[in-house]
């Protein structure tokens, strides 16, 4: 699956890290997203909300998430076992994107092994820009 396949037509995505905070990474990705059709989920146990939307403390907390099409992740790189731990435990399937510096060789190995799509160390902001530019 290619990125303009993975990021065309928007979709819906669980943010892992989503920071009502306006200068984090996160906060602007996800504001971009939102401006650009695609549904956020914020998924982060220390806020209670951004952007008007209910954040969830984890994605097992998160209604039909089998219902969620990528998961993208804002957590230092020893936190993505734990997250590929529990999207297995949901067993669903969503793309799995670990944002710029978020680099997770063995949790990457097993989520592919799993059957996923992973796509590490990588700004999917930018990724939509360019292919939005490209057209």
């Amino acid at each position: 699956m290619t990125k303009a396949e993975i990021l065309n037509p928007p979709k819906r995505i669980a943010v892992i890290g989503l920071s009502d905070n306006p200068i984090r990474p996160s906060h602007g990705v996800s504001k971009y997203l939102m401006e650009n059709g695609f549904e956020i989920i914020p998924v982060n146990p220390m806020i209670k909300e951004v952007f008007g939307l209910t954040a969830f403390a984890s994605l097992s907390q998160i209604p039909n998430p089998e219902e969620i099409d990528i998961i993208d992740v804002f957590r230092q790189p020893e936190a993505v076992m734990e997250i590929v731990d529990e999207i297995l435990s949901l067993n669903i399937k969503p793309i799995l994107w670990l944002q710029e510096g978020v680099i997770a060789p063995e949790a990457k190995a097993k989520a592919e092994q799993a059957g996923m799509i992973v796509i590490m160390d990588e700004c999917m902001k930018k990724e939509h820009y360019k292919l939005q530019t490209t057209r």
